[in-house]
């Protein structure tokens, strides 16, 4: 067959040859089994050098594309390169494995998206961040080898001054541990911290992946239940070692933890010797008075490990998260850091070391706090005007929860992502109720999600 190849005469002639001879092969032209003109000839009608030609092909060959054989020339490869799957196979995972739930699959936005802890990316400061990135990627940056385990120093001082500004959490840079996310620090801290067959206590309803987690490090995870003020520090367990909590908005239904409560549980976990992780998920984002102290703050034994994240504040796809340990947790934590992946990348985290030292942190939480608030409102006021919900009081966040009246139940709607309360709760009857995220969805689409909302509910009987 004719091969059709044309250049450019800009950047690299093979890479173009490459590209070109790929498309043809995926998209039909060159079909399995079909010869290639020798090196030699498509050189001469593209007019450029031979070996120029032989880099595609060797690149085509090694990727799978092309097939050489001896005396007879190049060939499409006769086996489908795209599609190709591993085999069965006959081994298993251990038990608890195959009981846990699949990853969940990426799914496309509805078109009114109520989902909860999902922030707006059209309000991420995208040349700002860009102009960060790309001065730090240039060879002076890099640094020969790996990097500290721990993160990198000037994000961790970045980190330290933040939280201690805006949180007053009590920590320097050496007490900070940066993460790819949230999650990484709860899977570092149980790591740490759990033995096998040792008992966790967890909020219910709560947070299900820190919940899976735990058991899936060994742990035996018992739910708590969630009042008013908090986690009922009187109903964990006596022989809990280990208790993760959500005190400044709590997941998922967004009461703050009283201080009374919080003074509770700093005693026992006192008593207990046992280790509390404080999740500061989202609490940035403050449409009330300032919030309580906390808990790492309070706690003055050295018994709160506090763990904070970039996914709501900034954005999900960034990775970035860290923790606040005592100091004697920190060797133990930095070498479970490097076990699993060493450290993240680095010159994402020189960038939002930059990013909240020149002030940029602060503003977009200023300005992403104006815009969620003016979301929330409306939210707020559609729901107290519906007899069918109950507004439970919050004031922090990146959504709110609702209890359903006795006797009303909700059904799919097309184009509308919303999530029941139930789906937080673990051990205890389900509660009935929704959980609405305002991160996602538009201002100008609220009006028109939530009708359709509403046209969600009804009486039963």
């Amino acid at each position: 067959m004719d091969v059709h190849v044309t250049l450019t005469g800009r950047g690299d002639l093979a890479a173009q040859v490459y590209r070109q001879l790929l498309e043809a092969i995926l998209d039909g032209r060159l079909r399995s089994g079909e010869r290639l003109p020798p090196t030699r000839e498509l050189a001469r009608r593209l007019e450029i050098s031979r070996n120029t030609v032989a880099v595609a092909y060797d690149r085509l060959v090694a990727d799978g594309f092309l097939v050489g054989r001896a005396g007879a020339g190049t060939f499409v490869s006769a086996e489908p390169v795209r599609g190709r799957a591993a085999p069965r196979g006959v081994v298993r995972p251990r038990a608890l494995w195959r009981s846990m739930p699949p990853a969940a699959a990426p799914v496309s936005p509805a078109r009114y998206d109520f989902r909860a802890g999902v922030p707006d990316p059209r309000l991420f400061p995208m040349e700002s961040w860009r102009r960060l990135v790309a001065r730090e990627l240039r060879v002076s940056a890099f640094t020969a080898g790996y990097g500290d385990p721990a993160g990198h120093e000037g994000l961790r001082e970045a980190i330290s001054r933040h939280v201690g500004v805006s949180r007053s959490v009590r920590a320097g840079a050496d007490d900070v541990l940066i993460t790819s996310g949230a999650q990484q620090a709860l899977d570092l801290v149980g790591r740490v911290l759990i033995e096998p067959g040792a008992c966790v206590a967890v909020e219910e309803p709560g947070y299900p992946p820190a919940r899976l987690l735990f058991r899936s490090l060994g742990a035996r995870v018992v739910g708590v239940p969630v009042d008013g003020e908090g986690i009922d520090v009187s109903a964990i367990p006596g022989g809990v070692r280990l208790v993760y909590v959500t005190p400044s908005h709590q997941f998922p239904l967004g009461t703050p933890m009283s201080l009374a409560r919080r003074a509770a549980l700093l005693a026992w976990a006192e008593r207990r010797r046992a280790v509390v992780i404080e999740d500061d998920y989202d609490s940035e984002f403050r449409f009330g008075d300032r919030p309580l102290e906390p808990l790492q703050s309070l706690d003055r034994a050295g018994r709160v490990v506090y763990v904070g994240s970039f996914s709501k504040t900034l954005l999900p796809a960034l990775r970035l998260g860290f923790l606040v340990a005592p100091a004697s947790l920190a060797p133990a934590l930095r070498a479970a850091k490097q076990l699993t992946d060493w450290h993240g990348s680095l010159p994402t985290q020189a960038a939002l070391a930059r990013f909240v030292d020149e002030g940029l942190l602060a503003r977009h939480i200023r300005k992403a706090t104006r815009e969620y608030a003016a979301r929330r409102a409306l939210i707020t006021a559609a729901l107290e005007r519906d007899e069918r919900l109950r507004v439970v009081p919050s004031v922090a966040g990146l959504h709110l929860c609702a209890r359903l009246a006795p006797g009303v139940s909700v059904r799919p709607a097309p184009g509308l992502a919303v999530e029941r309360l139930d789906a937080y709760c673990g051990e205890t009857p389900a509660l009935p109720g929704l959980v609405l995220g305002y991160g996602a969805i538009r201002q100008p689409d609220l009006p028109a999600g939530l009708r359709l909302l509403g046209e969600s509910l009804r009486w039963e009987g």
